[in-house]
This record gives C-alpha cells, structure tokens and sequence, in this order.
C-alpha cells in the first residue's frame, strides 16, 4: 500500500476522530443539563421528553464512543504498519473499502462472514 494513501487516509481519522470528540463533548454537556435540571414538578410529559432526551443522547454517545475506539485502533495499525490488512485472514483490504470506511479491520467477505454468525 502506498505511504501517500496511508497518509491521507490518517489525516481522514484524525478529522474523524476530532469531530467525534467534539460531538461526544456537547453531547456530555447536553446530558448534563438534563440531569441537573431534574425539574418533576412539570407535567408528565416535559418530565418524559426529558428522559427520553438523556436515554438518545447516552446511545449517541456509545455509538460514537465505539466508532472512537475503531479509529484510535486504525491508527495503532498505521503506526504499527499493519494498516489495510484484514485482521482475520490477513489479505489486503480494498482501497475503496478503506476510502470508504477508513477505520475497516476486516475486508468484505470476512466482514460478511462474521455477520452471518452474529444473526
């Protein structure tokens, strides 16, 4: 795999993971005005809205929080050189599943296969 590539799809993961911290930053200070108001003595439905509010933003904040941990392992393997190898079978990842997926462990039909299993 070219060093050019391997740059450019670094700098694509560190955005990636910039904008994530950024998200899960205001999504934590969302959270925490929610909580701290805790105000019951409205009716029943601000009261519902509000715990609704704070269950999305504590999913979004998992999903981003593993989407975090994706990219933070791609960029061990780019440090380690083992960037666009599948970790199961160990052949090259295509360069547009990279493109498109920048912090991809697995090449497609792996990826597939390990779908299948968890259905």
């Amino acid at each position: 795999m070219e060093q050019a590539f391997i740059e450019k799809m670094k700098a694509q993961l560190e955005a990636q993971k910039q904008t994530l911290l950024d998200s899960l930053a205001a999504q934590n200070a969302d959270y925490k005005k929610i909580m701290e108001s805790g105000d019951t003595t409205g009716d029943v439905i601000d009261v519902a809205s509000d715990v609704i509010d704070g269950k999305l933003l504590e999913s979004l904040g998992t999903q981003d929080a593993n989407r975090l941990q994706q990219i933070n392992n791609a960029l061990d393997r780019i440090k380690q050189g083992k960037y666009g190898k599948c970790l199961k079978c160990g052949k090259d990842i295509p360069l547009e599943r990279l493109e498109a997926l920048p912090y991809a462990f697995m090449c497609i039909d792996c990826k597939t296969n390990e779908e299948r299993k968890h259905r």
